[in-house]
């Protein structure tokens, strides 16, 4: 996101409980499960899930306030909430599916990192099998091997998305003038 400009990023709401060094409204909105249903009847999300046992949701308001700025926003959600908004004519979607190099890898950088039982990232690995199953549904494909290589990859489809759209890399519109002769 430093790279480019005019990029946003939509900070999810969920009902799990915040890990070590995760700081509300910045990583996530942490909100109670009455909070979420309430939010959810009142149809204030563009997507909402239940993933891994708790529920995750994208703020309409947010992404809709974001995208009139002329914004382009990077959505950090799991299948299940990619095909309500690939479905969502109201929302201009791309779609890029950020895959592991391999689950022996996943479970590897799951348990690395030391916050999920065991018995959460048994239940994280299952999802991930089935969940790769659905990359074939996407516009692209982003292998994460490597931080820089994946960031660099998600760069390059965030330009070419904006040239297509007749947008410099920026995120800026191009408006091209043809001077007249006569």
């Amino acid at each position: 996101m430093a790279q480019t400009g005019n990029l946003s990023f939509s900070i999810s709401h969920t009902t799990r409980s915040p890990r070590s060094g995760e700081v509300d409204g910045v990583d996530y909105y942490f909100v109670s499960v009455k909070e979420f249903q309430k939010m959810r009847s009142a149809e204030l999300f563009l997507e909402s899930a239940e993933v891994h046992g708790n529920f995750y949701g994208t703020s309409r308001p947010e992404v809709m306030k974001k995208l009139a700025e002329g914004l382009d926003i990077i959505l950090d959600i799991d299948v299940q909430g990619a095909a309500i908004i690939i479905q969502d004519k109201e929302v201009p979607a791309v779609s890029v599916f950020i895959a592991p190099p391999s689950l022996v890898e996943l479970e590897k950088r799951l348990r690395g990192r030391d916050t999920d039982s065991n018995e959460t990232i048994e239940l994280r690995l299952q999802n991930a099998a089935t969940e790769m199953q659905a990359a074939v549904d996407y516009d692209y494909l982003v292998i994460n091997d490597t931080i820089e290589s994946a960031a660099s990859t998600l760069l390059a489809v965030i330009i070419a998305e904006r040239c297509r759209g007749h947008r410099l890399p920026t995120g800026e519109p191009v408006i091209l003038t043809i001077a007249n002769e006569n």
